[in-house]
Order: C-alpha cells, then sequence, then structure tokens
C-alpha cells in the first residue's frame, strides 16, 4: 500500500490563545481541538498530518523549508504574519508545495490592514471566515490537489 500523502498543518503567533483570545472574533475552539480535528478529518481522506504552531516567524519559515523534503502539501493560517511576513511567503514560494491558506475570522471584513495577505500571493486558495471548519475545508482541498496530481 502506498505510503499517504502527507501535510504539514502550521499556525502563527497567538493561535495558541484560542478559546480564550476574543472568542467573539475567533471563536471558543481550542487550538487542541483543531488539531484533533485535524487527525480525524485526514485519517477519513487518507492523509497523513502534522501539526505545529508557533508564535517565531524564523521557526515557521524553518518549518516551511523543511516541508519540502517530509510534506506533500501545507496548510497555513499565518495569523498576523499572513499580512507582513515577505518571509514567509518566500519560503512557501521556495517550498514548491499546494498551499491552502486559512484565517478564522472572514478577514476582509476586518480592518484595512488584514485585507492583504502575502500567503495568497503563492496560496491555491484562501478559507476564511468559517472558523475552525476552515481547516477542514483546506484539508479536503488539499486531498483533492493531491489526488489530482498524482493522476497527472
Amino acid at each position: 500500500m502506498a505510503e499517504a500523502p502527507s501535510v504539514l498543518v502550521l499556525n502563527g503567533p497567538n493561535l495558541n490563545l484560542l478559546g480564550t483570545r476574543e472568542p467573539e472574533v475567533y471563536g471558543r475552539t481550542t487550538l487542541a481541538d483543531i488539531e484533533a480535528d485535524c487527525a480525524r478529518q485526514a485519517e477519513a481522506l487518507g492523509l497523513a498530518v502534522e501539526c505545529r504552531q508557533s508564535n517565531s516567524e524564523g521557526q515557521l519559515v524553518d518549518w516551511i523549508q523543511e516541508a519540502r523534503q517530509n510534506h506533500d502539501a501545507i496548510v497555513i493560517n499565518a495569523g498576523a504574519y499572513s499580512h507582513t511576513s515577505v518571509a514567509i511567503l518566500d519560503a512557501l514560494q521556495a517550498a514548491d508545495l499546494p498551499v491552502l491558506e486559512v484565517h478564522l475570522s472572514n478577514i476582509h471584513k476586518r480592518e484595512p490592514f488584514r485585507h492583504q495577505s502575502y500567503v495568497s500571493r503563492v496560496a491555491q486558495g484562501m478559507i476564511c471566515g468559517f472558523g475552525a471548519q476552515g481547516y477542514e475545508l483546506a484539508l479536503r482541498a488539499a486531498a483533492q490537489l493531491l489526488a489530482s496530481q498524482r493522476e497527472a
């Protein structure tokens, strides 16, 4: 049996505070809940998944660079770094993997500085505004993208 395609799920700054930080914006679901849901969803989709979170831009860049050797796609909620980090954009471009961007809130209904995302420049798509369900949608999209690549 072939090895399951692997997806790296990355979460950026302050996402470790989910469930308690601005629940009116981000909901009450914790990061641990999201990671458990990702594991269940990945198994159902025939994917392997690894979830990581860091408040450090450099750590996220390191993990993105490593992903090229260990994973087939990246799901990323870069948090505030989405709007500021050219370093994360450059790392995602260099990784040369399918990228799915997730935001819990609808960034386009928020402050104007949140409307722009550097991650979007390299992502196959962005899912925003669906809360924790966005990760499930992103994993489904990743599974479809990877299946299309295998068939091509």
